[in-house]
């Protein structure tokens, strides 16, 4: 696992965790927080908040105790997305979640929707994918060239690798069940999950071991001025995610075969 520093608070209190992954979000990030305390989420799932290293003073760990915020995992090693992820599915794990839920720190995303994961999860299924696409969802302002490569190349090509059809793979809103995170035929706290592998990796593999996955609708709002929130550079990362997208698809993240005794 990364090194991290690990600040917890209560005893955990649902059956479910809730991992945001954050760097220096801001104003959004504690609005979001503000509007999912509002709305009772944390009576739903215990929020652990997976800090990339945050300087924007935001993740204090008082500040965030006032607002329901279970754990403060703040990592203090190499790595980008899929670091944060391991370190915050690791502690769920570890304490006993059966499942996790994952939704960014940027304020895009419907925190009512919460519900609607934890709901699919109690049904039994192993990966739950949120989708602006689907009856029901919603997309606003969405920038048009990210609105093509969602459509036109990166729902196709994990659809194509995890041979189930699935609409809106870049969201980082989603969730997984223990069963599927602790299936030795996933094992995905390995270092090799490092920048933004872990989120295509874990949207291809459930459907080709014979688990269970499905979409929900949900909101995905871009603010309608000014810059638009995310985690990736727009050559060098799109490049990224194009690597990721192939590697994904010939199966170069899948853990080597447990040999026949």
């Amino acid at each position: 696992m990364p090194r991290g520093e690990y600040a917890q608070g209560f005893s955990r209190r649902t059956g479910y965790g809730l991992v945001i992954p954050v760097i220096n979000e801001g104003a959004r990030f504690m609005d979001q927080l503000r509007g999912m305390h509002a709305a009772g989420i944390m009576n739903l799932t215990d929020v652990i908040i997976a800090d990339g290293g945050s300087t924007d003073g935001t993740t204090d760990h008082d500040a965030l105790a006032t607002l329901g915020v279970r754990a403060l995992i703040v990592k203090r090693d190499s790595g980008r997305l899929s670091a944060q992820l391991r370190m915050g599915y690791a502690y769920a794990m570890q304490e006993g979640y059966e499942g996790v839920l994952t939704i960014d720190g940027n304020g895009k995303d419907s925190v009512e929707s919460v519900a609607d994961f934890v709901a699919a999860l109690d049904q039994g299924y192993d990966y739950v994918q949120a989708s602006r696409f689907i009856a029901g969802g919603r997309a606003e302002n969405t920038p048009p060239v990210r609105l093509l490569a969602i459509r036109l190349v990166h729902a196709p090509l994990i659809s194509l690798a995890a041979r189930h059809w699935f609409t809106d793979t870049t969201q980082g809103y989603r969730a997984y069940s223990r069963r599927y995170l602790l299936d030795p035929r996933v094992r995905p706290f390995r270092r090799i999950f490092d920048s933004y592998e872990l989120l295509a990796y874990l949207s291809a593999r459930c459907t080709r071991i014979g688990l269970r996955a499905t979409e929900i609708p949900t909101t995905r709002a871009y603010p309608a001025k000014g810059p638009v929130p995310t985690k990736i550079s727009h050559v060098r990362g799109n490049a990224t995610l194009i690597r990721i997208l192939l590697q994904t698809l010939r199966g170069a993240y899948n853990p080597p075969a447990t040999p026949r005794s």
